[in-house]
């Protein structure tokens, strides 16, 4: 008997939405770790008001369902820093409003000064990004949030790659893996890659289909 694939509505959803906002794109592009990807997703084309607040809807409804308890927000600068806004404000129309805050790049010696700005830093905190790479970020973050005597709980990203962060033989985790096993911190994403072949096997657009056996080729190579 054939498996039917697990379908998650709002996984497809968040994917035709990326796909319409010119968020997710397919070709030839080069990623971080310098492999030639057949897709590619930019957070930063998130880039007017509509597009912030349905973002901010994915990222709550997807909060929201995974039961995870949480007191506030944080924004690792420089993109968590307008994404944990918009999952703020996201959470207020679902009727949870918690405070959030971010980090600068630099300390500040005057005016409040430090490092963290926004509301203080306590209590279960839940750090909000576009992507996980290799996980350092994620422990940067998580560090800072210690320091200031909260404790991390999770991460809340949009696109989950399902790829190796290491070409290592020895390290076949994706930054996925190690920030839930190394730091233990819990991940949430709205989509992943295995959502983004669903899609591409059932969309009815030929142009977008066309893309299925490239992505499964380099899922093959590079996937966990």
């Amino acid at each position: 008997m054939k498996t039917v694939p697990h379908t998650d509505p709002l996984a497809q959803d968040f994917v035709q939405f990326s796909v319409e906002a010119g968020v997710l794109r397919f070709g030839e592009f080069t990623t971080k770790a310098g492999r030639q990807s057949p897709y590619f997703f930019n957070t930063g084309l998130f880039d007017d008001g509509a597009k912030l607040m349905r973002l901010g809807e994915f990222y709550a409804r997807r909060l929201l369902a995974s039961g995870l308890e949480f007191d506030m927000l944080f924004g690792p600068a420089y993109k968590g820093i307008t994404l944990a806004a918009a999952v703020a404000i996201g959470l207020a129309k679902h009727g949870k409003s918690v405070p959030y805050a971010y980090n600068r790049k630099e300390a500040k010696n005057h005016g409040e000064g430090g490092m963290l700005v926004g509301a203080p830093v306590k209590g279960r905190v839940l750090i909000i990004d576009d992507v996980i790479t290799d996980g350092a970020s994620k422990r940067e973050a998580a560090d800072m949030i210690r320091a200031a005597g909260a404790t991390p709980v999770g991460v809340a990203i949009t696109m989950d790659r399902q790829e190796r962060a290491s070409d290592d033989p020895a390290n076949r985790r994706s930054g996925v893996q190690y920030v839930e096993q190394e730091l233990g911190l819990q991940v949430l994403s709205i989509a992943t890659l295995a959502d983004l072949m669903q899609f591409l096997a059932t969309t009815g657009d030929t142009a977008l289909a066309a893309n299925t056996e490239r992505v499964a080729a380099y899922r093959t190579r590079y996937g966990i």
